[in-house]
């Protein structure tokens, strides 16, 4: 079967693509989030853009998203970003998927 194409609502479009440069945001919110505390502010790159849009679990989980859709990114962040002193493979890396709402433009 041929491949459906995606059908976007207002807002739903991707607005990273993969190999946009992103830093991961560093605010602190309080309560539960999805992001672990040791990747905020870094620095990596968009692997892959994750079909189709979803929730914002964090907000859904307090009933305040009101079923806005976004997209979560598999971003690619270089060892050498997370742990400076890092002597494995120029190559090794992270992958990660992160919430649209947590990423921005570098």
């Amino acid at each position: 079967m041929p491949e459906q194409p995606i059908v976007y609502s207002l807002g739903e479009k991707p607005i990273f693509r993969p190999g946009d440069a992103v830093r991961i945001g560093t605010r602190s919110p309080i309560g539960h989030y999805r992001l672990p505390l040791y990747l905020r502010g870094k620095k990596g790159s968009v692997e892959r853009v994750i079909e189709p849009v979803a929730v914002d679990n964090e907000e859904e989980g307090y009933g305040h998203n009101a079923g806005r859709r976004l997209h979560y990114y598999r971003i690619s962040i270089p060892m050498t970003e997370i742990w400076p002193d890092y002597a494995g493979p120029p190559h090794d890396g992270l992958r990660i998927e992160v919430y649209e709402t947590w990423l921005e433009r570098i």
